[in-house]
């Protein structure tokens, strides 16, 4: 067994397959989840596990060159906004429809047990070299 590092299995072999460009959206408990990518479902109970929880464990194992968020999150959720901007200095912003219409280009999908709106990021994978 892995003593470090993110444990799930179904999430380590999902980040594992991807590669250069794949999309990997980070959601909260109320995004509905497209048909057609994998979808690894971490949520427990309303909160757990939290959205910063999942995209920091995310950062230590993915190399991500680029993000995109809702343009609601920074009104509607600060907390989450903070968070993102902290991380992506360069996070792209488009309306909460248009980032769902995203979604389905994803690779795959990891839900969250967040229970505040908005908390939702599209990853987009770089390469370490």
């Amino acid at each position: 067994m892995k003593k470090a590092g993110i444990l799930n299995r179904h999430l380590a072999g999902a980040l594992a397959e991807l590669g250069h460009g794949d999309g990997v959206l980070v959601c909260d408990a109320g995004m509905p989840i497209p048909d057609g990518p994998r979808v690894v479902d971490l949520a427990f109970r309303a909160g757990v596990p939290s959205f910063a929880e999942v995209v920091e464990g995310l950062l230590a194992e993915l190399v991500v060159e680029g993000a995109t968020a809702a343009t609601e999150v920074r009104e509607a959720n600060p907390a989450a906004a903070a968070l993102l901007s902290g991380h992506f200095p360069d996070l792209a912003y488009v309306p909460h429809d248009d980032l769902k219409d995203l979604s389905h280009r994803s690779r795959l999908v990891v839900r969250t047990g967040e229970a505040r709106p908005y908390a939702n990021v599209l990853l987009r994978c770089g390469v370490f070299f």
